[in-house]
């Protein structure tokens, strides 16, 4: 598994030598050349960028994840190769025969752990004592399948707490735009994990977006979120715009240690762990498998 992330906002044409990423700049007159056996991730932030037929294919043969971006500079594809995994017949025979029991149980624990990292973030920044007590209630009444939605209701109570009593998700601002474009990066590198073990993105455990074809990245996203909730707060609530520093210190939070399973370890490797995990208790039914990510923001 590659370990780098490369950013390309500036690079005009890029290309295959060899096995690795060409990468040439005429205007500067510059050439840089990356291993592609290094590469985790690729995100191509500049509309004008040209890619080689050649260095595409090779990116998905050694299954880099590649993400595109439009001309408003938020992620909008993935790359994604045709063959896919040789056990995705099999994995989606598997996904499909998980009980309604089991997709419940995994919707209710993955929203305790998704609260209890709001907490937290809540308590690392010292504020909202009030709603870190009536979040903390929450995660003790969250029911299988969440029926009670208390993820919703903790979420609202939440990024107020976070971003002040007149915030509201989705509005155009930058707050919801760093969230949004940090979501996306940590996503698509769930996307690459999830397409890596051979599971079809679209059949997931709770989310169900028809026209949604990574509903179970979304899944596996919710524990991961205050990641970005905590560079958001730091660091965005008195700008006024995005900027390139920004994007790349959010594609940055996607490299920070998390614990998982009694470890520290970085995102990727829990990622990793973390699918592995969720998708054995389906099999299995042993709740004793179930293990989610701690985020300790004193430790980042």
């Amino acid at each position: 598994m590659g370990w780098r992330i490369l950013y390309i906002d500036e690079g005009e044409y890029l290309s295959l030598y060899l096995d690795n990423i060409k990468i040439k700049n005429k205007e500067e007159n510059r050439e840089l050349v990356v291993p592609i056996h290094d590469l985790h991730t690729l995100i191509v932030d500049n509309y004008r960028t040209v890619l080689s037929t050649h260095l595409l294919n090779a990116l998905t043969k050694y299954n880099v994840n590649v993400v595109l971006c439009n001309v408003s500079h938020m992620p909008q594809s993935l790359l994604v190769p045709v063959s896919g995994n040789k056990n995705a017949p099999l994995m989606l025979r598997r996904q499909l025969a998980w009980s309604e029991d089991v997709k419940r149980t995994v919707h209710q624990s993955m929203v305790k752990a998704k609260i209890q990292n709001q907490i937290e973030l809540l308590a690392h920044a010292d504020i909202g004592g009030e709603t870190i007590l009536r979040l903390k209630e929450f995660v003790k009444e969250v029911m299988p399948g969440d029926k009670t939605n208390r993820e919703g209701l903790a979420a609202k109570m939440y990024f107020r707490a976070l971003f002040g009593p007149d915030f509201k998700r989705f509005a155009e601002d930058v707050t919801n735009a760093g969230l949004n474009y940090g979501y996306s990066i940590f996503r698509s590198q769930i996307s690459k994990t999830v397409l890596a073990k051979g599971l079809n993105p679209c059949l997931a455990f709770f989310h169900q977006g028809p026209n949604n074809q990574f509903n179970l990245s979304d899944d596996f996203l919710e524990p991961f979120r205050p990641l970005v909730d905590h560079y958001v707060y730091e660091n965005l609530r008195d700008q006024k715009i995005l900027n390139r520093e920004h994007k790349t210190a959010l594609i940055r939070q996607s490299t920070l240690k998390v614990r998982f399973n009694g470890k520290k370890q970085t995102f990727f490797n829990a990622a990793n762990q973390y699918v592995d995990t969720i998708v054995s208790f389906a099999e299995t039914g042993d709740r004793d498998k179930l293990r989610h990510p701690v985020i300790d923001f004193h430790d980042l």
